[in-house]
This record gives structure tokens, sequence and C-alpha cells, in this order.
């Protein structure tokens, strides 16, 4: 593995670890009142599109981080969904 690959897994590990205290916020409080479906929706569609572009490339450290990325920020999705439909029940 090269200077470059390690460089672009520690970035990428990073920005994916900012996500995580969003993630605990949410199981903790349990509630993603505060979060937009807009935001979600377009951050997941442009963290797709940066999995698609690592394929292309054949880059582990933009495919490997935005994928652990992606799959972070899809399940805060679900956990939104799952607690404005909770809440629509109350």
């Amino acid at each position: 593995m090269s200077a470059l690959d390690i460089l672009g897994l520690s970035a990428g590990t990073l920005t994916t670890l900012s996500f995580m205290p969003q993630m605990l916020r949410i199981l903790k409080r349990r509630s993603a009142e505060d979060l937009s479906y807009g935001a979600l929706a377009f951050f997941i569609s442009g963290i797709s599109l940066w999995v698609w572009y690592g394929i292309a490339l054949r880059s582990l450290p933009i495919l490997l981080t935005n994928a652990v990325t992606l799959a972070l920020n899809f399940s805060i999705l679900v956990l939104k969904i799952a607690h404005d439909r909770g809440r629509a029940l109350e």
C-alpha cells in the first residue's frame, strides 16, 4: 500500500467517523427530528456517486471509505424513517 493510499484511507476514515456522533445521538435520543430528508437524500446520492467513482478508478481508499459512509448514512435515514413513523403513531 502506498503512502498516497494511506493518506486517502486516513482522510476517508476521519470523514466517516464524523457521522458517528450523529448516529449515537439518534440512538440515545430515539429521535432524528432535526434531520432533513432532503439533505440526507442529496448526501446519500453524492456518496453513492463517490462509490461508483472509486469502483471506476479501482481506488480502494475512495471505494472503501465512501462505502462505509454510505452504509452509515443509509442507517441514519432508516432510523429517521422509523422514528418519524413511531412518532406519527403516538
